[in-house]
């Protein structure tokens, strides 16, 4: 539906790449203490397997700021090309 990655990097905050990749064995002997961290950043967490990554864990109120924020996006272009005959189309 969201084709567009680049919507999670404008209501996330920003990943700081010392802090936030952990390995999922790390969140597994860590769980409350990262998710603990998760809440008092504001950041996402991203957790790995086997080197790479897998999940993403996220303040509750991050996601649903953007969840809001891409239904917005999407209802206003859905207005706007529904508004014109043909849809908008670039001159």
């Amino acid at each position: 539906m969201y084709k567009k990655p680049y919507y999670l990097l404008l209501f996330m905050g920003s990943i700081n790449l010392e802090e936030d990749i952990r390995p999922l064995s790390e969140f597994r002997a860590n769980t409350a203490s990262l998710v603990k961290l998760v809440k008092k950043t504001g950041r996402p967490l991203v957790l790995t397997q086997h080197g790479k990554s897998t999940v993403v864990l996220l303040d509750v109120r991050q996601y649903q700021s953007m969840i809001s924020s891409i239904e917005l996006s999407e209802s206003i272009r859905s207005g706007m090309t529904g508004s014109m005959p043909g849809g908008c189309q670039k001159r």
